[in-house]
């Protein structure tokens, strides 16, 4: 089967319209099941040369959540797709808007409290140390001095931190452990067909409660709204990895030009050091010949007095009549 690439924000934005199948992907992922979620498309719209607009989508859900034990908890799920590792930045602006939003309430005894946050992180990149496929960032808390995990959620506390989901794109192997990696087999870029912006799935490998995405992604290569959005993502990231391809070379430049700086200032303050030794070593033989000098002419004036001394001892022995 023949599905359009999800990777692409294009494609994931119309998987994700789908109330329903939102639902289904977010539910696995966070393994509770979602009662219900309201959707919100936030569009960020950036202008490179190209005589045209990139829209990303940043997907925000107010969820009804409901755990294994029939425990409901209302949150704000964040969806967010980067292919660049520099997206981390606009990760981090956007959570920053998310805490100060004064809509992300939820009122409870005629008294307002934050919504607990969620996040959820597509990436198109590898973390540096881990290839866990999926990874899930989990607070706790404790008492310090006992290290005891508090039984009762704190307002406080949720409001203030979140839990996070990571989803590693290149680590998504065909090794299959848990419900969520069987179901993210649909971002498998191992499964690219000639066309990048196809993805090849062997239906029968994915479990029939999740073939409806498959279903949704397959419609998705008819609608030529999604091709020509894909193809200028294509266009847009080839520029922005070229930006910063360029950005990284004078980056690299200026940092030989700061290395060869330095070296050749150490060098002058050696050359300056060498200088001042020298002047060092010429003030002290300087000193040194006048030092000798002194001492000579220390030596003469001393045999000249001892000249005139004789002198004087034989004028006095010559008046005395005595023979020397």
């Amino acid at each position: 089967m023949r599905i359009a690439n999800p990777i692409y924000d294009a494609v994931f934005k119309y998987l994700m319209d789908d109330n329903s199948l939102a639902k289904l992907l977010l539910s696995t992922i966070l393994d509770e099941e979602i009662v219900d979620l309201v959707f919100t498309p936030q569009e960020h719209s950036a202008k490179l040369e190209y005589p045209h607009h990139f829209t990303v989508y940043r997907l925000d859900f107010a969820a009804t959540l409901q755990n294994a034990a029939g425990e409901t908890r209302k949150v704000l799920i964040e969806v967010q797709k980067a292919k660049l590792a520099t997206d981390i930045m606009r990760f981090r602006r956007y959570l920053g808007e998310q805490y100060r939003n004064p809509n992300n309430v939820l009122t409870v005894n005629n008294k307002k409290q934050a919504l607990p946050l969620l996040t959820v992180y597509f990436l198109g990149h590898g973390l540096e140390h881990s290839t866990a496929p999926v990874i899930h960032v989990r607070r706790e808390s404790r008492d310090l001095a006992t290290q005891i995990p508090l039984i009762h959620k704190e307002g406080f506390i949720e409001s203030l931190t979140h839990d996070s989901y990571i989803i590693q794109i290149p680590h998504l192997g065909e090794h299959r452990r848990t419900a969520v990696e069987e179901l993210l087999q649909i971002f498998n870029q191992s499964r690219i067909s000639n066309d990048k912006h196809i993805l090849n799935i062997n239906e029968t490998d994915i479990d029939p409660r999740y073939r409806p995405i498959l279903r949704r992604l397959q419609r998705a290569i008819a609608e030529q709204e999604v091709e020509e959005a894909m193809a200028i993502e294509d266009d847009i990231l080839t520029e922005l990895q070229d930006l910063e391809r360029v950005i990284e070379t004078e980056r690299t430049e200026k940092e030989k030009a700061q290395v060869l700086a330095e070296h050749a200032q150490a060098q002058m303050k050696q050359a300056q050091a060498q200088v001042e030794q020298a002047q060092a070593q010429v003030e002290q033989a300087q000193a040194q010949v006048e030092q000798t000098t002194a001492e000579k002419e220390q030596e003469r004036m001393d045999k000249e007095k001892a000249q005139l001394e004789n002198i004087r001892l034989l004028a006095l022995l010559k008046q005395a009549d005595i023979q020397p």
